[in-house]
């Protein structure tokens, strides 16, 4: 049980931090409103790192925080399948409530926000051009270079090489993310992780946000099924080659 308590905090906190940097750039009257796409990249690489230490903290080994990167380790083999379903439940209910919660830290926001998309965009990703092969083509392709990349991380040939992984690990990997976001984000929005989208996107639409629209559910397969394919190719190349 205290694995799957992990996935779910280190998720809601993944949460938290990630759509709460993407709320204080884009709701009316924050602080921080329109400070910037590296403002949000960078937020989410923070909220990443901190997600992984707040999963070890509250008993996950693993810090997976990522469907996708559960699905791909369990393909390589260094996962048990037996584990995969209560890890994807755990970290889309975090998922879900870490949106709860920013929904109640920008409470006052809400209603001074016209836009309803961008209501929508603190909670869940969307396309800059809404393609479904491309869209999808891009989230696989995001995700496989996170859990590749994940995996090179933690790898022993990198241990072999002299390289501290140890202790540095939700770091760098947090480092990547920012990676990801800056070079591979803009077509999508970078969601490379089912439960970041799909248990935001309940919450939005489950919740009473003023004014808030709609929740785009023709697009919403995208962010879950792009990145499991991408979580399953890279597992795929990681079982061959690592």
């Amino acid at each position: 049980m205290g694995t799957y308590l992990g996935e779910f905090f280190g998720t809601m906190f993944l949460i938290i931090l990630g759509d709460g940097v993407v709320a204080n750039v884009l709701l009316n009257k924050s602080k921080g409103q329109n400070s910037g796409w590296i403002v949000i990249t960078t937020g989410w690489a923070f909220a990443v790192m901190v997600g992984v230490f707040v999963s070890g903290a509250f008993g996950s080994s693993f810090g997976h925080i990522n469907p996708a990167v559960t699905l791909g380790f369990a393909i390589a083999g260094s996962f048990d399948w037996a584990q995969v379903p209560g890890f994807i439940i755990a970290q889309v209910l975090g998922a879900f409530v870490g949106g709860v919660i920013v929904w109640l830290t920008y409470f006052r926001h809400w209603g001074d926000t016209e836009d309803q998309g961008l209501k929508l965009a603190v909670f869940s990703t969307g396309p800059a051009i809404r393609d479904t092969v491309w869209n999808n083509i891009t989230e696989i392709i995001g995700t496989m270079v996170l859990v590749i990349g994940v995996a090179a991380i933690f790898s022993d040939a990198d241990t072999a090489m002299g390289i501290p992984t140890s202790g540095l690990g939700p770091f760098i990997v947090g480092a990547l993310v920012w990676g990801i976001g800056l070079s591979l984000g803009g077509p999508t929005g970078y969601a490379i992780n089912p439960a970041r989208d799909l248990g935001p996107r309940l919450a939005h639409f489950l919740l009473p946000i003023a004014g808030k629209g709609d929740s785009d559910w023709g697009y919403s397969w995208i962010p879950v099924v792009g990145p499991l394919v991408g979580g399953l190719l890279a597992g795929l190349i990681i079982a061959g080659l690592m």
